[in-house]
Parts: C-alpha cells; sequence; structure tokens
C-alpha cells in the first residue's frame, strides 16, 4: 500500500465510522425481508410505497450509512480536516438518522402520520447535523486535492437531496402533492446516485486505487475536469426536467458518457496495477464497472420504452453502488483496526489481509452478486423474486459478521498489555 500524503495523525476515534459501518448491514437485512415479502408486480412500479420504503432502506439505511461513515474517516486522513466534536456529530447524527429512518419505513407503510413527522425530523436533524459538520471540516483544508474537491462537491448535492427527500415526505404528511412532485422525485433520485454517492465514489477512487491496488495514478484531465462536467449535467438535468422535460435525454447521455468513461477507467487500471494479485475487492471493483456499463446503458434505453425499464437500470445501477461500497468495506474495516491498535502500542496483532475470512468474503460475495442478477430476472420469472431476497439477506447476514469480526479483536488485544507504551508520544 501506498500511504503517502494521507494524515494519518488526524484519524478520528474508531468508533465515530464504525457506528455507521455495524449499522449499514442491518438495513440491508431490512430490505431484503421487505423484498422478500413484497411481490414483483408492485416493486415494478418505482413509485408504489412498497418500493419507495425498499429503495430507501438501501440508500439511506445502507448506501448513506456507509458514505457518512467514509467521510468521517477520509476527511481527517485524506485532507486533514478534522471534523468538529466529532464524537458528538457521529453520535448524535447516527441516533437522529437510525430514528428517522425506522419512523419513515413505518409511517410510509402504515400511513401513519405521526410516525412520518418523527422521520421528517430525525431524517432532516441527522443529515443536517454532519453534513454541515463536514462543510466546517473542509474550511480548514489547505491543499484541495482532486479527492478533496470530490467530497465537497458530493456534499453540496447531498445537501440538497436531502432537502428535495424532505420535501417529498411532507407531501405524505400534508397530505398534499404538488404538480412537481414525480419532477423534485426524478431530479432527488438522480442527484443522489450520481451527484451525491457516484461523484464520492469517483473522487474516492482518485486515492483509493492507486494506495490499496498499486494502480496507475488518474490523468490530471480525469481528477481536474470529471466532477466539474458530471456537475454540470446534473444541473443540466435540473434544469431540463423543470422547464424542458422532452430534452431530459441530453442530460442522462451527458451524465452516462462520463459514467461510462469511469467504468472504463476502473477496469483499465486494474488491469495494469503493478500487484496483480486478485482478491474479493478487485472483484467487486469490476463487477461494479460491469453493473454501471450496464445501468447507465439500461438507463438512456429506458428513455425510448415510457420508463418500462427504470426500475432495472435502479438495480444495475444499485449494483455497481453496492459493489464499491462493500469492496471497500473490506479495505476499510481491518485498516482501522490495524492502524488504530498500532496507534494504542500494539504490533503482535494480526494483518489487515488476516482479519477477515476470505472464504467468507467471497461466499458474500457471490450472494451478493447472485441477488442483484435474480433481482433483474425476476421481472420475466416472479418466482426468482423470493430466492433472490434470501440471497440478499443472507449476504448482508455475511457482511455484518465480517464486519464485526475485526472489531472483535479490537476489543479483544485491547484488554492484553500493549507490546510499547505510547503514553510518551501523546
Amino acid at each position: 500500500m501506498d500511504f503517502n500524503g494521507l494524515s494519518v495523525d488526524q484519524a478520528p476515534p474508531i468508533f465515530a465510522p464504525m457506528r455507521f459501518f455495524l449499522t449499514a448491514p442491518l438495513f440491508g437485512i431490512l430490505a431484503g425481508f421487505l423484498i422478500f415479502f413484497s411481490d414483483s408486480a408492485t416493486l415494478m412500479s418505482r413509485y408504489s410505497i412498497d418500493s419507495i420504503v425498499i429503495t430507501h432502506a438501501m440508500t439511506i439505511g445502507f448506501v448513506g450509512f456507509v458514505m457518512l461513515g467514509s467521510m468521517t474517516q477520509m476527511l481527517p486522513v485524506l485532507a486533514g480536516a478534522r471534523i468538529p466534536n466529532v464524537k458528538a456529530v457521529t453520535t448524535y447524527s447516527h441516533i437522529l438518522l437510525v430514528i428517522g429512518s425506522i419512523f419513515m419505513f413505518l409511517g410510509l407503510l402504515k400511513d401513519n402520520n405521526i410516525f412520518n413527522i418523527i422521520s421528517f425530523v430525525g431524517l432532516g436533524s441527522g443529515f443536517i447535523i454532519i453534513l454541515f459538520a463536514i462543510l466546517i471540516s473542509l474550511k480548514s483544508v489547505k491543499n484541495f486535492t482532486a479527492t478533496v474537491r470530490a467530497i465537497l462537491t458530493s456534499v453540496l448535492f447531498g445537501l440538497f437531496t436531502v432537502l428535495m427527500g424532505l420535501h417529498l415526505l411532507y407531501s405524505y404528511i400534508s397530505y398534499e402533492m404538488s404538480a412537481l412532485h414525480i419532477i423534485v422525485a426524478n431530479v432527488h433520485s438522480v442527484w443522489a446516485i450520481f451527484g451525491f454517492a457516484g461523484i464520492l465514489i469517483i473522487g474516492v477512487s482518485f486515492q483509493v486505487l492507486p494506495m490499496f491496488y498499486v494502480a496507475p495514478k488518474f490523468k490530471s484531465f480525469c481528477k481536474q475536469k470529471v466532477v466539474w462536467l458530471i456537475s454540470a449535467g446534473l444541473i443540466l438535468w435540473l434544469f431540463l426536467s423543470f422547464f424542458y422535460e422532452e430534452y431530459t435525454l441530453v442530460a442522462k447521455l451527458w451524465i452516462a458518457i462520463f459514467f461510462w468513461a469511469f467504468a472504463t477507467t476502473v477496469w483499465l487500471k486494474l488491469n495494469r496495477r503493478r500487484r496483480p494479485i486478485n482478491d474479493v475487492t478487485v472483484w467487486y471493483w469490476r463487477s461494479a464497472s460491469i453493473f454501471l456499463t450496464l445501468g447507465a446503458f439500461v438507463w438512456i434505453f429506458d428513455e425510448y420504452f415510457k420508463h418500462e425499464y427504470i426500475v432495472m437500470a435502479a438495480i444495475l445501477i444499485g449494483g455497481f453502488i453496492l459493489s464499491i461500497i462493500v469492496g471497500m468495506l473490506y479495505k476499510i474495516v481491518p485498516f482501522l483496526v490495524w492502524f488504530h491498535l498500532n496507534a494504542k502500542g500494539y504490533m503482535s496483532i494480526p494483518t489487515i489481509n488476516e482479519m477477515i475470512n476470505k472464504n467468507l468474503a467471497k461466499l458474500q460475495f457471490f450472494l451478493l452478486i447472485a441477488s442483484f442478477v435474480g433481482f433483474i430476472f425476476s421481472f420475466y420469472m416472479p418466482e426468482v423474486l423470493k430466492i433472490s431476497a434470501l440471497s440478499f439477506i443472507f449476504s448482508m447476514i455475511v457482511l455484518e459478521y465480517n464486519i464485526m469480526a475485526p472489531m472483535l479483536i479490537y476489543k479483544k488485544v485491547l484488554k492484553t498489555k500493549p507490546d510499547f507504551d505510547m503514553s510518551t508520544f501523546s
């Protein structure tokens, strides 16, 4: 690994990001059960309540929690940006987001106004606390690298996505849906997927691929221009959606082209890495490239079929995001445990590669990929849906165990005496 340019002495307490990482698979398990007890006909409509709840169990509960935990860890290390009162910020935002998410799911499924109001307050305050804390921390950054600029851009898209989401949730509370509800929902979903999650993934890959995989560095054009070009496409999507909806295909093509290019670039860089060792995280990056390519194509293709395939596009692009996120969890979590134990003076500890059982990681990979393939086939073979849901549930259970395993090592080692007394260096 190449740790050049990292401010490891700025890292937050281990439980700041880990509380988010440990919670995320639990929401994945919940989403799997919701899929299992639903049916393919209902889920084929992106506007059905079941689809909305399942989508947000994955986007807020799984993707959102991992992204927020990752930014909590990455900003101090990659940019030297300390999040103010990081322990309090992560604790309270985590609690509020958990409460807000659960009450949102219950409120929508039960059509319960009180639950929806609780979720509105919980999600709104939880997201605003942590996203504004991240923005405040970025004010202290002196060296705005490509990764830091991407994180800043992602957070700004995230804030607007949250505000649009709160507007949509308020529609269910007030029972008044304006004529713009569907348009806001479309912009909200595209900005969440490509603006918040997509741009963050691209920015982090600038640092992660060379660091963890000793892959060639990204060219200056990629690092300096691509995030801005994607942002321009997303703003164009917003403008056209509200004023010239018949021309939104232009923005779709713009966004899709640059994500296609990113998928191709990732594949090529993995082929050219200096240490071509295959592990499950490489499989995840390659799977993500395939999912993204197919998903972007179906998203464009869907324009000519009156949005009949929009849910399939969402599954494929969701496969891209989840593949990257799970693959990075297998790198980040063991690294965090190893780093924090080292910092406390422990040297006789398992290596990063020994903290997660490789066979379990491979099992989890195959279960997750099989579930996504099954979800796509369930459009044509509804009986496949429940089998795919079970595969997804088991993949999330194994993932939860694989994340807990390094933390159990951490707690076990802490009960022993350090090899070195690091207190003199504090």
